[in-house]
């Protein structure tokens, strides 16, 4: 029999999967919707609403119709960001990185069987959602999360690999678990991870890992580029080693 635990608290965690919800289906939602996308009820659900209205958290549709996520959502991003060492001392490197590619940089970071994308510097117009930071990618189907991946012994990579749904992103996405132990076996000779096509058609990207003075892996430095102006091949001779350089350049210390 499972001890339950007395100091988790239902109704936050009614409340955040309510805000959990606006994740599924981006834009304004009715409250069928939300009932829908959050297994609560009618009435946990208006209650929650009224709450995170009033805390501005979410707020009404327009013409007073449905609810969206509310702009007070976007202080807390701000307050995440400007409270972690890494993301400071990082922002410099990757602006540093991004004049010397001229393309697309990003910084992620390691969350179980996601990574999350922190620091986003663009470089030319792409496809808006891609380029958001707080956006998710599986672990095992993205170049940053096979190079964190290539940190981590075996029987960690068998349990993500396990616990990851390994659906497809794209027609090209790897979702084979051999295939994908292969590449981050190849990884870990490299220093780095490459993919074509797999989060993105059209995209080729290469990713190398950061780690933090334990030697495990806190997140990765990614490159992205456009397969209509490089191979894969050049891609990688051109930029791999300017990724294992700004990784390393971040690895290594308290975060």
């Amino acid at each position: 029999m499972t001890t339950p635990d007395t100091r988790f608290n239902q109704s936050v965690a009614k409340a955040f999967e309510v805000l959990e919800a606006f994740g599924e289906r981006p834009g304004v939602l009715s409250l069928a919707e939300v009932m829908e996308l959050s297994g609560l009820d009618k009435n946990s659900t208006q209650r929650m609403l009224h709450t995170l209205v009033a805390l501005g958290y979410v707020e009404r549709g327009p013409g007073q119709r449905g609810y969206a996520l509310g702009k007070k959502i976007l202080s807390r991003t701000f307050d995440y960001l400007r409270g972690s060492p890494l993301l400071e001392r990082a922002t410099p490197v990757l602006i540093d990185l991004q004049q010397e590619c001229g393309e697309r940089v990003d910084l992620s970071l390691f969350d179980d069987l996601d990574i999350v994308y922190a620091l986003r510097k663009q470089s030319k117009r792409q496809t808006f959602f891609a380029t958001l930071v707080g956006r998710r990618m599986p672990v095992a189907c993205s170049s940053g999360g096979r190079a964190i991946l290539s940190h981590l012994p075996d029987e960690r990579v068998d349990d993500i690999l396990a616990r990851s749904p390994l659906k497809q992103m794209t027609r090209f996405t790897i979702t084979d678990p051999v295939a994908i132990r292969g590449l981050v076996t190849q990884a870990r000779v490299d220093g780095y991870s490459s993919q074509q096509q797999e989060c993105l058609v059209g995209e080729v990207a290469l990713a190398s890992a950061m780690v933090d003075h334990n030697g495990e892996p806190i997140g990765a430095i990614h490159i992205s580029g456009l397969l209509s102006e490089w191979t894969p091949e050049s891609f990688v001779q051109r930029f791999s080693s300017l990724a294992v350089t700004a990784a390393r350049a971040l690895s290594g210390k308290r975060n």
